[in-house]
């Protein structure tokens, strides 16, 4: 039988003072509190209580073990209660896991300045080594993983938190040399730089829009940033991410390329465990994420 039933049962025993009074608090009966008592002595091998036909007395074993008893029952409702109360607050520790690219991104601006505006809230911050298996960051340990493509994973519940720009360019020095796209389908007679999660770019927007899976791969990286260097030195064609390309590509270090069909954005997902009610600190941490992507916006590229 469960010792904590056993145990409460006891303890409310030894402060009112016999079984029937016990059973009223307890809204029980009084054989079966009285039966609790007696298994609780069986379990401890000591007589707790002395037994009369009016009334219910501590050995001093009983005694002792009833100031354990209620010490013990004590914390673990004052634990129950801190527990709960933590959910319901935004403090304690939150860890975050999403790609390397994506980290490296403006995503890291919004989580330092999350972090900065709620100090009680721990960050742990991770990039990369995540899995194809949406679910497996939860098993990881980590609350919240970021993402850009959609899912469809009953197991975890997801938010989208912004749009991110991509922008297809090149450098002045390779357009020199190799002319201005016309047409997406210019492509497969390029250079290509390529990330190696990213082989196929999608060029134009809604109905309009075509695939290309790139063939002539001339610089591949897990690096947005290194492709950008590239580019930049004139290797080749680029599917960038707009943010960190922007000052290259205001400065004229980098080109837009078939402007007239752009690019289409790829959505910012926060994916995070299932469950009826969410933490409070990962609703807070959600929720300033999407504020602060809505009141930082790339601007616009003048091509």
């Amino acid at each position: 039988m469960d010792r904590l039933l056993l145990m409460r049962s006891f303890v409310t025993v030894a402060n009112v003072g016999s079984f029937s009074g016990a059973a009223k608090v307890l809204s029980s009966s009084g054989s079966l509190v009285s039966r609790h008592v007696a298994e609780l002595e069986r379990q401890i091998g000591v007589r707790l209580v002395n037994r009369t036909a009016r009334s219910v007395s501590l050995t001093e074993p009983g005694s002792r073990y009833a100031e354990f008893a209620a010490r013990i029952l004590e914390e673990i409702e004052a634990e129950d209660s801190n527990i709960a109360h933590l959910h319901d607050r935004a403090e304690g520790a939150l860890s975050i896991i999403c790609p390397k690219w994506i980290g490296s991104l403006d995503l890291g601006d919004a989580i330092a300045a999350f972090s900065a505006a709620h100090p009680k809230i721990h960050i742990r911050f991770e990039l990369g080594g995540m899995s194809d298996r949406t679910y497996d960051f939860l098993d990881s340990g980590f609350d919240v993983a970021f993402h850009t493509r959609d899912l469809r994973d009953s197991s975890v519940r997801l938010k989208k938190i912004a749009s991110l720009p991509f922008v297809l360019c090149a450098s002045e020095k390779y357009v020199d040399r190799h002319g201005r796209l016309t047409h997406p389908n210019d492509l497969a007679a390029r250079d290509c730089l390529v990330h190696v999660n990213d082989p196929v770019w999608r060029i134009g927007h809604g109905h309009a829009s075509t695939l290309h899976k790139i063939r002539n791969v001339a610089f591949s990286s897990n690096s947005y940033i290194a492709l950008q260097k590239a580019a930049v030195h004139g290797r080749g064609i680029a599917l960038l991410p707009q943010r960190p390309a922007y000052d290259d590509l205001v400065t004229g270090a980098l080109q837009v390329l078939l402007p007239e069909l752009a690019v289409p954005d790829r959505p910012l997902y926060a994916i995070y465990g299932p469950g009826q009610e969410t933490p409070r600190k990962v609703t807070v941490f959600l929720d300033f994420l999407t504020q602060w992507f809505a009141e930082n916006p790339i601007p616009v590229i003048k091509s």
